[in-house]
């Protein structure tokens, strides 16, 4: 196991057991930035030696399956969870859109094993962050008005998603790195990418801290949520991994498709989803995303879908 994980482990053993132990509300805020910065900045530095023209067609079907993820989560979450609208919409923003920190680890993970992937992968994550967020809103307000009885908003929406924290950095991480290139940004590689796993690490204890106070929040659906979100991960997984087999990737690059497919959101779709579906319980989602999917793939997952794209390449 990758020792970044074993830091998520020990926060979640560190709440479990009561602990005293807390990261300050700062330190999270800009462990945050500097994981969000670092990845664009390296994704930027790798698309400054490819042609744009090249990667656009990819570029579009990665996309065109953010957009999709929602619309097979939001049934099942209806009929089998028996979830109101304004709740399934939610939690398939959530899935449809993805974590940045379950990408980290997927770097983590397969630099560990010497296996490479596509350079320019951080700016799908940039472009998957939306369309999933979008898509689930438009499920769950679709024919429908806000709990305050008026229309959705969509303009401080279009705001919120669009200029977001996370995707902002992610966004102007790599537009940064593309314009300055290699030679640019080398002054800045000691802080942004020779830190990056020790960040991580850090990033993860807090991770740890909060997935594990989050489980109480599935206590009243447990046993279909416990399923969903681990099954539902390695469907969704197995499409990422089979468009990336479809778009000629490499298994790395097959293998974080997959793990970005099957991940899902607990920092931008939290804060669309907030002003988009006031009615939703973000317990819900949140508990889901965090509590159940996030300690599967950086436990298991990334391991499980690796073999997966082993066996399809």
């Amino acid at each position: 196991m990758d020792p970044v994980v074993l830091f998520f482990l020990l926060g979640a053993f560190a709440r479990i057991a009561k602990s005293d132990l807390r990261l300050p509300e700062a330190l999270y805020e800009t462990l945050s930035i500097y994981l969000l910065l670092a990845i664009g900045l390296k994704g930027g530095v790798e698309i400054a030696k490819h042609s744009l023209g090249a990667v656009a067609p990819q570029a579009i079907a990665v996309i065109a399956m953010g957009a999709m993820l929602p619309l097979i989560a939001f049934p099942i979450l209806r009929i089998f969870a028996k979830l109101a609208r304004a709740d399934a919409g939610n939690i398939a923003a959530h899935y449809g859109s993805v974590s940045v920190v379950t990408f980290a680890v997927g770097i983590a993970f397969l630099a560990r094993q010497q296996v490479p992937y596509e350079s320019y992968f951080p700016l799908f994550v940039a472009l998957l962050e939306v369309p999933g967020i979008v898509v689930g809103i438009l499920l769950a307000k679709m024919g429908r008005e806000s709990a305050e009885g008026k229309p959705v908003q969509w303009g401080p929406l279009s705001h919120e998603v669009l200029l977001g924290k996370s995707v902002v950095l992610l966004v102007g991480g790599i537009i940064i790195g593309w314009i300055a290139g290699p030679q640019g940004i080398d002054p800045f590689k000691g802080l942004f990418f020779d830190l990056f796993r020790g960040v991580l690490a850090l990033f993860l204890l807090e991770m740890g801290l909060v997935a594990a106070g989050r489980i109480a929040d599935l206590k009243s659906r447990w046993l279909f949520m416990l399923g969903f979100g681990t099954l539902m991960p390695i469907c969704f997984a197995v499409i990422g991994i089979l468009l990336g087999k479809m778009l000629g990737l490499s298994v790395g690059g097959m293998t974080l498709l997959g793990l970005l497919a099957g991940s899902a959101s607990y920092i931008a779709a939290p804060t669309a989803t907030r002003i988009a579906i006031p009615e939703a319980n973000p317990g819900l989602s949140i508990g889901l995303a965090l509590g159940v999917t996030f300690p599967f793939n950086i436990t298991l997952g990334v391991a499980l879908y690796h073999a997966i794209a082993q066996r399809l390449a």
